[in-house]
């Protein structure tokens, strides 16, 4: 039902919309210069977003790639329409039409040439959650299930059985079959084939017997076009995204449990990669991933990643305290924060978000903040004009604060004009950094303040998340218009028990893909479906014994042999399930 469904960007020539197809918007964003104003494609959903219907898509997107859109798509007509992120201010709105709203008031703001005077107190918090982790040595496994934990796990067994209850389906699925398919999907982010049954033909160049004595191809895609997040009778028609809702808030329930509690973290828009009909499916331009769903994210200076909302437009999502889409959800970003104690957090997002006005809400609530930052948002805030600041020398600047809010703006001149915001730090101590002259192939040295040097340290965090997650990310996609976005939520798991597992274990460090195939390798081993042992190769065993990859050594409760000296221990291999002393584990796992 790819009619129900209408593709939109934001333009308007006149006082008629101008039709155009995707395929011409899309060359056009190409060809695009840059210093241009970034526009958005926009595929609004169907009218009912929670009806059953919409957990069919039109086709299996299995091996499909950005470049190969199908036809039908390419050409739709697009329309204009509101992006939500306020970039746009001749940007229209659909339906339903907006009413009229009487002019507001805003307070005079009074700018004096000073630097600020911010009055927050510094940061003195502790973490004791990551001490308790550090002392209990866990595996991959182990932190990668503090975000799929039991409860989940049982949460996704009996939403899956009910939904195929309602189909007349007996499905009888259990946790143990779901980490074999979450194993799968891990498992296909770093190997991959055009289609995923490959993985189980008898074919020498592409069986893969890890996978094939796990779990059976037929019950593999049974499980697949079953799997299920929600109740089905109980969805919010006015929630895009209530298929996956409960998914989303025991995933933001258990990244805050476990995020690390530090001072920074940067707010920013992801992109979870999606080429089907349905969906509030977006195409920004300067994003490595340019067609999928926009999610809006809170992460540490590092990567990992904290909150997460996907967008839903103005349509469904009502911007409040007077701000735009964008910085009202990085109010909401710094609500989830302080639910772990209202503490002096700074965070750090760019342009899209900043205004003054984010600003001061920010500031009363306690939490620091800096921004690059549009011109327009600047509350008038009399600064050089640009084209008299480029005539100057690189690192000039200029700056003013404002008197009552104590929030300094400030015009910088790099590379190019540069505008920053923030309620937290100001021009001193002013610094150097080094600028790269392309004619003259030298290295000059050019005035910083400060806050742009603290910007540029702090503020990569989401990038940093979206590189992590490009890297490996799951391949294997269903038909259902939100597999790509649960591939997108397993991804952001791995990477966030990655991040912790770096934190919580300095000798044992591990890179992003050795964590990855560890965690597959377990679950696909560790539930393989015993019941047909006939069919389970004794290979297996004995390649993964000393394949050297992910052998970690574990306590257990009950007493075994050792498989090597044959005397009780206490200890086991996770890997490989067998009871080996720590003396021994060395031993048992060379040739």
């Amino acid at each position: 039902m790819a009619s129900s469904s209408s593709l939109t960007t934001g333009r308007r020539t006149g006082s008629k919309l101008k039709s155009m197809k995707l395929l011409e918007v899309l060359n056009a964003l190409e060809e695009e210069e840059s210093g241009q104003s970034r526009e958005e494609i926009f595929i609004a959903p169907p009218n009912n977003a929670s009806g059953d219907f919409t957990d069919e898509d039109s086709g299996d997107e299995d091996g499909r790639r950005g470049t190969h859109l199908p036809g039908n798509v390419l050409h739709a007509s697009v329309v204009p329409e509101d992006s939500g992120t306020g970039e746009e201010d001749d940007d229209l709105q659909l339906q339903p039409a907006m009413k009229k709203q009487k002019a507001v008031v805003e307070p005079q703001h009074v700018w004096t040439k000073r630097d600020i005077r911010p009055d927050f107190t510094s940061w003195t918090a502790s973490d004791p959650h990551m001490e308790d982790l550090k002392s209990q040595e866990l595996s991959p496994v182990g932190f990668f299930e503090l975000f799929f934990d039991e409860g989940t796990i049982n949460f996704i067994v009996n939403e899956t059985n009910r939904y195929a209850w309602q189909k007349n389906v007996n499905l009888g699925l259990t946790a143990q079959e779901l980490k074999c398919v979450l194993g799968i999907l891990i498992l296909s982010g770093y190997i991959s084939y055009p289609r995923r049954r490959m993985f189980w033909e008898t074919s020498p160049d592409s069986h893969h017997h890890l996978v094939a004595d796990a779990i059976r191809r037929d019950r593999f895609e049974l499980i697949f076009s079953y799997l299920h997040f929600a109740d089905n009778s109980e969805l919010d028609e006015s929630d895009r995204f209530a298929k996956v809702r409960p998914l989303i808030v025991r995933m933001n329930y258990n990244f805050q449990k476990h995020a690390p509690l530090e001072e920074f973290y940067s707010f920013g828009e992801s992109m979870c990669e999606y080429f089907g009909h349905r969906g509030s499916k977006r195409l920004p331009a300067g994003k490595p991933v340019r067609l999928g769903y926009k999610i809006w994210c809170g992460t540490t200076s590092r990567g990992y990643l904290v909150w997460f909302e996907p967008s839903q437009g103005t349509l469904f999502t009502k911007p409040d305290r007077g701000l735009d889409l964008g910085g009202s959800m990085v109010v909401k970003f710094v609500d989830a924060l302080q639910t772990r104690g209202c503490l002096p957090y700074h965070i750090f997002f760019d342009k899209v978000f900043t205004s003054v006005k984010l600003m001061s809400i920010l500031r009363k609530k306690g939490v620091k903040a800096t921004g690059t930052v549009r011109e327009y948002r600047t509350e008038r805030c009399p600064l050089k004009d640009p084209r008299e600041l480029k005539r100057m020398k690189r690192g000039s600047f200029d700056y003013k604060v404002d008197e009552s809010e104590e929030i300094i703006v400030c015009r910088w001149h790099d590379s190019s004009v540069v505008n920053i915001c923030s309620n937290a730090v100001g021009i001193e101590p002013a610094g150097l950094t080094s600028h790269h002259s392309g004619a003259a192939k030298t290295q000059a040295q050019v005035h910083q303040p400060s806050l742009l040097r603290l910007y540029q340290e702090k503020v990569g965090g989401v990038g940093r998340m979206d590189q992590n997650i490009a890297k490996y990310k799951v391949k294997i996609r269903g038909m259902k218009w939100y597999s790509s976005f649960i591939g997108y939520v397993i991804d952001a798991a791995l990477n966030n028990a990655w991040q912790l597992h770096r934190i919580c274990c300095h000798d044992a460090q591990v890179d992003l893909l050795a964590f990855r195939r560890y965690v597959a390798c377990v679950y696909l081993e560790s539930n393989a479906d015993t019941s047909s042992q006939g069919r389970r190769s004794r290979r297996l065993e004995t390649e993964s014994r000393f394949d050297m990859i992910g052998h970690w050594i574990i306590h257990q409760d009950k007493r075994t042999r050792c498989a090597l000296c044959h005397s009780q221990t206490n200890t086991r291999c996770e890997k490989c399930q067998k009871g080996v002393h720590a003396k021994c584990f060395r031993a048992y796992h060379i040739r």
